[in-house]
């Protein structure tokens, strides 16, 4: 098998946001060529396939900024340096949803956007869920809702639900979850 790895040759960051490094680079090409690269650094994120004992899919409905339009997806979140992805995907639920869970499951992870960004999202299942107190961020504004499974995974094959992280559990738990 033939080596595709690209080489960094030089670059660096081009923007330093609180969330987004922004890098362009350029590269050393497997022909010996070079090429640039503009990518993002992202510290990586976990979200939750929360399910109820009667297979209820706790799913959240958020306006999104950038494509400028509402979005039902999962709950989710980053990570924060040195946190255990468990330990963000348990801090998450309780803060986004008021959720905490008795079981937890890593079912797997998922790139992304691999054109441009590093963003690896861990996902995991909750089961056993107790509500609590929901306690979002300054600045976050979301509805949690039940819904039957069955319904989530119609809204994926319509197009009601195209987040890619929720696309993914929903699918993912369509095709091996119990």
């Amino acid at each position: 098998m033939k080596d595709l790895t690209e080489h960094f040759v030089s670059g660096g960051l081009v923007f330093d946001g609180s969330l987004l490094k922004v890098h362009r680079d350029t590269v050393r090409l497997p022909d010996g060529s070079q090429g640039n690269r503009e990518y993002i650094r992202h510290p990586g994120a976990v979200a939750i396939l929360a399910l109820t004992e009667d297979r209820q899919l706790l799913l959240e409905r958020q306006y999104r900024y950038p494509p400028r339009r509402e979005f039902i997806e999962i709950p989710a979140g980053k990570l924060e340096p040195g946190e255990p992805h468990l330990d963000t995907a348990q801090r998450e639920l309780l803060e986004e949803t008021g959720y905490v869970a008795q079981e937890w499951t890593r079912l797997c992870v998922i790139d992304t956007a691999i054109g441009y960004t590093d963003e690896r999202i861990e996902l995991f299942r909750a089961r056993k869920l107790t509500k609590k107190t929901q306690k979002l961020d300054p600045g976050e504004f979301l509805e949690t809702f039940l819904l039957p499974f069955d319904d989530a995974v119609d809204m994926v094959r319509d197009g009601r639900i195209s987040d890619v992280k929720t696309v993914a559990a929903v699918l993912w738990w369509k095709a091996f979850g119990d």
